[in-house]
């Protein structure tokens, strides 16, 4: 079998010499004990990086036949980018990985060995956070627990470390959505799926190029691009303050007529201001989250533009 593996990078110009060196030793390996056919390849799609990682995937790629680079135009995001590799590889099965080294590279051998037994994507998930901060663990998990909450079929503690078969890849191409979460997109398509889980490591160098910000926007998207449920919040929301107004009017009702200690208007104007305006201003925001991706997908601007390819 002909086995491909893309990794995105953004400004990962302290890593990709391991990241290469590694990923290379694998490929060796799994040739050796003829695993994989020797016209395997690793992808590395630049994303618009600052710093000098196109011109190490140029060396790398001039050194080593094994080693593919794909330069985007400008910076399109972690998904787009990822996107643009899983479209460009060749393979019979194609693996994505991020090129921090957090993910273990071994486990790979176990992707390889899965997708022979029959499974169309075997998704890389952590055995456990115990690197995670508090804070770090509690909200990711939390994030999961939220997503399966809201309907939306995600693989616990699964970022974007899988194998997929090549028609697995096909079809995903037939998902034209603009706004893209993978994680959630991969398991609408079905077929056999396995797991194997691994012990996520500190970066190897470099910094996470998923702050806190990047973390909650990349979150909400994933929410909005697969659930309806909190346009279902509305309404329900809705009808309970409805309910709730009700009982503060029959008792400011109550209170003005049986008793001498309202303030003239006071329930009957500020309450309801309150109740009202806050949850109309909610139920825009979210609305208007809704309505952002609507505009965005019918323009049918391109996912990313291939500038280079080596």
């Amino acid at each position: 079998m002909q086995l491909s593996i893309v990794v995105p990078c953004y400004n990962e110009e302290e890593v990709l010499n391991e990241s290469s060196k590694q990923l290379l030793a694998l490929l060796k390996k799994l040739v050796q004990k003829k695993e994989i056919d020797e016209n395997s390849y690793i992808y590395f799609v630049d994303d618009g990086s600052k710093d000098s990682t196109w011109e190490i995937i140029s060396k790398l790629s001039e050194d080593n036949s094994q080693i593919k680079g794909i330069k985007l135009s400008r910076n399109k995001g972690h998904q787009n980018a990822l996107l643009a590799g899983l479209y460009s590889a060749k393979g019979d099965a194609i693996v994505s990985i991020d090129a921090d080294l957090q993910d273990d590279v071994s486990v790979i051998e176990k992707m390889v060995e899965k997708f022979k037994d029959g499974s169309d994507v075997i998704y890389g998930v952590r055995s456990k956070r115990d690197n995670d901060s508090w804070f770090k663990r509690f909200s990711a998990e939390g994030f999961y627990k939220l997503m399966a909450l809201m309907g939306v079929d995600i693989v616990f503690n699964h970022a974007d470390y899988r194998l997929m078969s090549r028609r697995v890849v096909e079809h995903l191409k037939s998902y034209e959505e603009v706004n893209l979460f993978l994680r959630a997109m991969v398991p609408l398509i079905g077929f056999k799926s396995d797991v194997v889980e691994y012990e996520r490591s500190e970066r190897f160098a470099g910094e996470s190029k998923y702050p806190l910000r990047k973390m909650l926007s990349f979150a909400w998207d994933g929410i909005t691009s697969f659930s309806v449920t909190p346009l279902r919040l509305i309404s329900l929301i809705g009808a309970t303050i409805f309910v709730i107004s009700l009982f503060i009017s029959i008792w400011a009702l109550g209170v003005k007529l049986f008793g001498s200690s309202a303030v003239p208007g006071w329930a009957s104007t500020v309450l309801p201001i309150y109740f009202i305006g806050g949850i109309q201003l909610l139920s825009l925001g979210v609305i208007g989250e809704y309505v952002g991706k609507i505009y965005s997908e019918t323009k049918k601007r391109p996912k990313f533009i291939i500038e280079k390819e080596l």
